[in-house]
């Protein structure tokens, strides 16, 4: 048997055994037959662990506004081709409702991080949201202890706070205004606090490795995340890396089926992004491990302006077409629609 398989069945049998040398091995191999073992075999432990339920997150993009640079993303502070916009606290509740009606279990609340919504204002619409019978995930970036606290005394359930690239030094080269410790510090507040916790990476981030990325796996699994978020790098235009080449498919395939090896009950979405860089690639993604999608419930007047990247999938569709269309996306895949929170529940292999 192939060095590959070997480790592949050495993971699978005890997660916490996989060292950075063996997953390099496992990312630099380009053979077709294994890499479709792995997704098969991914596709076999997210059955096992998490049943074939799909979790359906609601995701509302409330302001584009963002205080951060970051090199790879179009909300960043440079770019002044972009038209910015902050929704009304009103607005976005009634979104929320509306989207509670129509069946999400989860509300997803995203921007840029904008502090013109004080930590007061979001707590206020975290408890009108709580009234809806639903999960609150907060997606706003790095914020202090005392922000966090309220937000969860105020009823806010999960924070998902991507953590990028767990290489230090290649995070501070993207990142001009800001620290890995210091993300990497919320993150640790965030558990403490009882949130649960969702991070993820960039596949395909310019002068990335594959070694990088085994840095990636490592790191969400001895975080023990709840969530892993992943997507490809692709090049917005407005930005300092606009002609940079964008991250693989397959490559991020493989990272989402190694992620759900790792982390075998952990919830990992078919992002956005997988559908925008290959068609059909959400599908693909819950196909190869994943067990959680977001469908954007961002009105109209706004989803086509939070341009974290060009071309992506739905913008220019109905506002209120994306949940029902990912409801009958999941039912062509024989799998379920989830009818609970989708909570992670933490277990051992039966």
């Amino acid at each position: 048997m192939r060095e590959s398989y070997v480790i592949l069945e050495k993971i699978k049998a005890d997660p916490y055994s996989a060292t950075l040398e063996e997953l390099t091995v496992l990312l630099k191999e380009n053979d077709e037959e294994f890499n479709e073992y792995l997704f098969q075999t991914a596709d076999e432990v997210r059955r096992e662990y998490v049943g074939d339920e799909v979790h359906i997150r609601a995701l509302i993009e409330f302001s584009n506004y963002c205080r951060r640079d970051c090199k790879y993303c179009g909300l960043r502070r440079s770019n002044r081709k972009l038209r910015r916009y902050r929704m009304k606290p009103e607005e976005i509740v009634q979104r929320a409702r509306m989207a509670a009606e129509m069946g999400a279990r989860t509300i997803v609340l995203q921007s840029g991080e904008d502090l013109t919504f004080t930590a007061e204002t979001i707590a206020d619409m975290i408890k009108e949201m709580k009234k809806f019978d639903v999960a609150v995930t907060l997606s706003l970036g790095e914020r202090d202890y005392r922000e966090y606290k309220l937000w969860k005394d105020s009823g806010a359930d999960r924070y998902l706070m991507r953590h990028e690239t767990a290489n230090p030094e290649l995070y501070r080269k993207l990142h001009p205004d800001s620290r890995f410790e210091e993300r990497l510090k919320c993150l640790k507040i965030l558990r403490e606090l009882g949130y649960e916790v969702g991070a993820g990476s960039i596949v395909g981030l310019p002068g990335q490795t594959a070694w990088d990325m085994a840095m990636d796996l490592i790191f969400t699994r001895d975080m023990d995340c709840d969530m892993v978020g992943i997507g490809p790098f692709i090049p917005h235009p407005d930005t300092p890396l606009a002609h940079e080449k964008p991250g693989d498919f397959i490559m991020c395939l493989k990272m989402v089926a190694l992620t759900r090896i790792l982390i075998p009950d952990s919830n990992i979405p078919a992002t956005t992004a997988m559908g925008t860089i290959k068609p059909g690639g959400r599908e693909i993604t819950l196909q190869c491990g994943a067990n959680v999608i977001m469908p954007n419930l961002t009105p109209t007047p706004y989803r086509a302006l939070y341009q974290l990247y060009p071309g992506k999938i739905c913008v220019f569709e109905s506002d209120v077409r994306c949940l029902p269309c990912v409801k009958m996306m999941i039912e062509r895949l024989n799998r379920k629609v989830g009818t609970t929170y989708g909570n992670r529940v933490k277990k051992k292999a039966a």
